[in-house]
């Protein structure tokens, strides 16, 4: 757990850390020309072209291993960017769901009255971008 909280952080701080305990290469390794170094102290990781990535492993004593892979969140307005291309992709005449939701029955019968008057008024906006609201906000 410890080592995934230090990568989001990583992540998060655009640096990565030192890696402990370690005084000397491994001579197993060929690091000569591999662009492969430790880090014995803090590197900036700026955000760049394609989403970061780091590895995480973990060694239990019971002999259980696990390796995870995390990859950063999508930058700022990546949703708006993404709602656009979703919203606009709907083709005319296709059925889009309505997802209709509430804490309380009377809640979710209230949130429908408000579709359907929506509906009833003419609707300025497509089913595609109703449709997408529904889903994505509260």
């Amino acid at each position: 757990v410890a080592g995934v909280i230090k990568m989001v952080m990583a992540l998060q701080n655009d640096l990565l850390p030192a890696i402990l305990h370690v005084d000397a290469p491994s001579p197993h390794v060929e690091w000569a020309g591999s662009g492969l170094r430790l880090l014995t102290g803090p590197v900036k990781w700026p955000r760049g072209e394609r989403p970061r990535r780091a590895g995480v492993s973990s060694f239990g004593f019971s002999g259980t291993n696990a390796h995870l892979l995390l990859e950063e969140a999508p930058g700022e307005g990546a949703a708006e960017v993404e709602a656009a291309g979703v919203v606009s992709s709907v083709a005319d005449g296709a059925v889009v769901p309505w997802v209709v939701c509430g804490r309380t029955s009377e809640a979710l019968r209230a949130q429908a009255g408000r579709l359907g008057a929506l509906v009833a008024g003419g609707v300025e906006a497509s089913p595609g971008e109703v449709g997408w609201s529904l889903v994505t906000t509260r």
